[in-house]
């Protein structure tokens, strides 16, 4: 596959801009924690598929007067008393069955406004790509902000049906949303491609863009509100072409 090809393409979709709305922390300091537009007056609720041991973020949106409702099959509750939260003991997936359930069908049953927005913060290992491609775009353009946590990066890049799978995701979320903010995850590591570090997961944050004011180039990362999610490993650093517009 033609490396340089996908690197820019990614690129073009993960660099972030700044925008009229600061950004803040939610959740933990190290994982579990994630940077988002402190714009959240008018969304009813959280959807967070991927529970696992960590529930800072939740907890922390409560703060907010957004309730949750979280989902994950391979454990039996949230590891914490989420105030307002609903727990469900299934995974997310493109489609219904059996243990897995769509993000469509979960919002149609579980909305409680049809008329507000919603903010999406997903760490599904991986299922995000199939998950997110299958979701008509009516439903994807309730989130206001949707935060996602991105797997296998470097086969995204060197591999074809891991490409066409990224692809499809990327072209559902292009559309309607930007954007601003982008993290790598340090627990993971970084795989060399043609002399470019490229880490095996990112974190990214996405504001729907009717939301977005006064858009600019981010004037550096990290940001000063990161944080490593293991604080004993070094900490990774992002491809300088995903962060600032390549010239030339």
């Amino acid at each position: 596959m033609d490396f340089y090809k996908n690197f820019a393409f990614f690129g073009d979709f993960l660099r972030p801009v700044q925008t009229d709305k600061p950004l803040i922390r939610v959740g933990d300091f190290k994982d579990g924690g994630y940077l988002v537009p402190n714009d959240f007056s008018g969304i009813s609720a959280c959807y967070s598929p991927g529970v696992s041991a960590q529930s800072s973020f939740e907890f922390d949106i409560a703060k907010h007067g957004i309730p949750s409702f979280m989902a994950d099959a391979s454990v039996d509750a949230p590891p914490i008393d989420v105030p307002g939260g609903q727990f469900v003991k299934k995974f997310l997936g493109p489609e219904d069955d059996g243990e897995f359930m769509s993000l469509a069908s979960w919002v149609n049953q579980t909305d409680p406004d049809s008329d507000s927005d919603l903010l999406l913060q997903m760490d599904i290992e991986g299922a995000e790509y199939k998950t997110l491609a299958a979701t008509p775009a009516e439903v994807l353009q309730r989130f206001r902000i949707i935060v996602i946590e991105l797997h296998h990066i470097p086969s995204s890049l060197t591999k074809p049906a891991f490409f066409n799978r990224a692809k499809a995701m990327i072209d559902a979320l292009s559309p309607d949303f930007q954007s601003v903010h982008l993290h790598p995850n340090n627990v993971s590591g970084v795989v060399e491609i043609e002399a470019v570090q490229i880490p095996r997961v990112v974190e990214a944050t996405f504001l729907r863009r009717d939301r977005v004011v006064n858009a600019r180039p981010v004037s550096g990362l990290p940001n000063a509100l990161d944080r490593r999610h293991n604080p004993h490993r070094p900490a990774l650093t992002l491809p300088q072409e995903w962060i600032s517009q390549p010239t030339g």
